[in-house]
């Protein structure tokens, strides 16, 4: 099978109806990737929601409109992540009164043993289940950071006065999804506690899930950053929200809904974070104006098919809501 060169894939776009030419558009095609660029960005959310694109400007755009979400949301949720992971420990050291690991799995995780009395014995093995998972994927990681001669955890085994790896030093190694699992393992009692610390309307969460199902929502949207793939969308979203989860928002925000089917929902879950960990009202303004921006100039440079799309139509009243709320 043949494969195109650029001027081929260049005459393959008029063909279809996505006017490209010239030394610039074709550079921004080189550099792009026509695999990665044009038939990564050239549908919505779905390969079978096509934007109805007239010109390879406008693939450029979209592209170029996903990049600076990318670059302007992925230090918050680096922030996010640091704050909520320091919260977390403190509450951990102060519910097991010890910074080591095996007193976490005794005192603050949830098996068998310490199951609330209500559970059938099935609950309780599955919460027993979760708690073996998570002592396998603690220990895979340790040994993993061991192997790699990680000076966090090194510094720890090759010490005689050292007796094993605290529990902050695990904190440092581990991803955002595996924290979000150990989150999801703890007591009522500690992720009630944690909960709390954060500030989270807990009105609605009854079975304090919200401090690790957020945490995976942000994860999903964190890990398609790190990976440049694709976001303007939220074709990377992996988990249908809990009734607690929109409720929380609607409460907090005054939203009339929330779905996590558009970026502007992940915008507005940040600011939910940056406002809770009590980062200056100034900072999350100007936050919620770049992304505005951004859109605004996006809007402009794609014709209002493809924008009616790309851009919800109550994205400027929702924006107005958080900015009330923030």
């Amino acid at each position: 099978m043949g494969y195109k060169t650029t001027d081929d894939l260049m005459k393959h776009l008029n063909d279809n109806g996505v006017a490209i030419s010239g030394n610039t558009e074709k550079q921004q095609l080189i550099n792009t990737g026509y695999f990665h660029g044009y038939k990564g960005y050239r549908f919505f959310n779905t390969a079978g929601n096509r934007l109805p694109f007239i010109s390879y400007q406008e693939v450029y755009a979209t592209i170029q409109y996903d990049s600076a979400l990318k670059s302007l949301l992925y230090s918050k949720m680096m922030f996010i992540e640091t704050a909520v992971k320091n919260i977390s420990l403190e509450s951990i050291l102060v519910n097991a009164n010890s910074e080591s690991i095996q007193m976490m799995y005794d005192k603050v995780v949830e098996g068998y043993r310490n199951a609330p009395a209500s559970f059938s014995s099935e609950k309780k093995k599955k919460r027993q289940q979760n708690k073996l998972n998570l002592q396998n994927m603690i220990q895979a990681y340790l040994a993993n950071a061991y192997k790699k001669n990680n000076p966090k955890i090194t510094h720890f085994y090759n010490n005689a006065g050292y007796s094993e790896v605290p529990i902050w030093a695990l904190f440092e190694i581990m991803t955002m999804g595996d924290f979000g699992y150990l989150l999801s393992c703890l007591t009522y009692c500690v992720r009630d506690d944690i909960s709390k610390r954060i500030g989270l309307n807990l009105a609605s969460d009854t079975d304090r899930q919200l401090v690790y199902k957020y945490i995976y929502t942000l994860k999903d949207l964190r890990n398609a950053i790190a990976h440049n793939a694709v976001i303007f969308d939220t074709r990377f979203r992996n988990i249908d929200p809990t009734p607690a989860m929109k409720q929380c928002l609607k409460m907090e925000i005054g939203l009339p809904y929330v779905n996590f089917k558009t970026i502007g929902d992940y915008v507005i879950l940040i600011c939910y974070y940056l406002k809770m960990l009590k980062v200056p009202q100034q900072e999350i303004r100007s936050f919620v104006d770049s992304f505005e921006r951004i859109t605004d100039e996006y809007k402009k440079s794609v014709n209002s098919s493809v924008s009616s799309i790309v851009i919800h139509p109550d994205l400027s009243s929702r924006m107005a809501t958080l900015k009330i709320y923030i």
